[in-house]
């Protein structure tokens, strides 16, 4: 009996639990009464500054030794530390959905990062929580440092323009039951929509009462959270570099736990696959992709709802067999870095001619050449230019290391699945 080739045996992917889930829930379970469970999260260094930032605020989270589980001891409403220093680090989720939460208690807090999330915008969720009582003030011009003079918040009526970023509306979202009173919350131009139905989702899973209708109108009663326990789902955008590996590898890919009813929509990337060819399965508790030997372009897809994943795509697209359009991303310029024109930069490194305007990336096909990657300190950069490295060898990295953002093992996961195409020495130094 003729053994199986190595390219014929599918893989089994380790992906660490959702980044969006975890600091959401990490949230949820601080604010709600009781003590919540929270098993599988992701360790990395947004949610662990996040987890840091809770404690701050006085919210007791303890970790078992491998951290299978953390347990957080909810308040049963906003924080009441006195006063505190809240250190978000890189963590635009901390920065967007702690204040809120300050402010629904009582005390004096300044919330501040680094000068990355320091050039995150902050302006449209500071001007929403004064229309709903609440006292801050920016050193910046509506960004960290922010200081909040907690005395909670008053319920109303609200809008809210959801065009910069949706996880403002999610701070405020999960802020409203601990209002004083029941909440109206009216959307415009929501980019990002997958991200809102997680947290609503998630808000449900706490015991929060909440509506929508008509669409994009949120009513929200108050009346605060109960504790639960929930298990942490794999993290979906970081799903989308090996299942993007798979298409570009001709291997098969499977990631254990990620479903049809995942809460992530960025699981959504694995049509896009789809129709650049890959072959793709997905079942009720997993989800495979396939590479069929090439990819195909030829495609102008909307990424608008799942802009997390676009630059996994961009970083392949050269490899296809026609040019590939990206479009609807103009808020990906907001992000850890302007992810556009970085792309456009690091690509245009590597010989790969693109185009690009204010909400989109077009990338031609062509022969990808050694170059060295600016990470920009922004995890998503490094993760999606090392899918192409895959395929494209010579590639190398100002700031590997910056995948611990997310995935602190994402390098060395990506050589034990991909052995015969991943380099074995340290992206920074594999020569060209």
């Amino acid at each position: 009996m003729t053994a199986p080739a190595l390219t014929d045996i599918p893989l089994v992917a380790r992906i660490p639990g959702s980044k969006s889930i975890t600091n959401r829930a990490l949230l949820l379970a601080a604010a709600a009464d009781g003590v919540s469970c929270l098993r599988a999260p992701l360790v990395s260094d947004d949610t662990v500054a996040f987890r840091e930032a809770l404690t701050a605020l006085g919210v007791g989270v303890r970790a078992t030794p491998h951290d299978e589980f953390w347990e957080v001891d909810g308040v049963g409403r906003g924080p009441s530390a006195g006063s505190a220093a809240v250190w978000c680090a890189d963590a635009g989720t901390a920065a967007r959905f702690l204040p809120p939460f300050a402010a629904a208690g009582h005390g004096s807090y300044l919330f501040d990062g680094t000068d990355q999330l320091r050039a995150r915008p902050l302006r449209p969720l500071l001007e929403a929580l004064a229309r709903l009582g609440a006292v801050t003030r920016s050193e910046g011009e509506g960004d960290l440092p922010l200081r909040i003079e907690a005395a909670g918040l008053d319920g109303g009526e609200l809008a809210v323009d959801g065009g910069m970023s949706s996880q403002f509306l999610s701070g405020l979202l999960m802020a409203a039951p601990l209002l004083r009173s029941d909440l109206t919350v009216t959307v415009r131009d929501l980019v990002s929509r997958p991200y809102i139905d997680m947290t609503t989702a998630l808000m449900r899973r706490f015991g929060a009462r909440l509506t929508e209708g008509p669409p994009g109108v949120f009513h929200l009663s108050a009346g605060g959270y109960t504790a639960a326990d929930l298990v942490i789902e794999p993290d979906a955008s970081t799903a989308s570099y090996v299942f993007a590996a798979a298409a570009v590898t001709g291997r098969t890919v499977t990631v254990p736990g990620l479903g049809r009813d995942s809460l992530q929509g960025d699981l959504g990337f694995v049509e896009v696959l789809r129709t650049a060819g890959a072959r793709v399965e997905i079942g009720e508790q997993s989800t495979t992709v396939t590479g069929t030997g090439g990819l195909r372009g030829g495609f102008d897809v909307d990424m608008g709802e799942i802009s997390d994943t676009f630059m996994t795509l961009a970083a392949i697209a050269p490899l296809a067999d026609a040019p590939i359009t990206v479009h609807g991303i103009a808020h990906a310029r907001l992000k850890e870095s302007d992810r556009i024109e970085a792309m456009a930069r690091n690509l245009a490194a590597c010989g790969v001619r693109t185009e690009s305007g204010p909400d989109r990336i077009t990338v031609h096909p062509g022969r990808v050449r050694p170059a060295r990657i600016a990470c920009h300190r922004d995890h998503r950069i490094a993760m999606a230019f090392s899918v192409l490295g895959l395929a494209a060898p010579g590639l190398t990295f100002d700031d590997p290391a910056c995948v611990a953002k997310t995935f602190p093992g994402f390098h060395a996961e990506l050589r034990r699945l991909f052995p015969e195409h991943a380099p074995a020495a340290d992206p920074r130094t594999a020569a060209p």
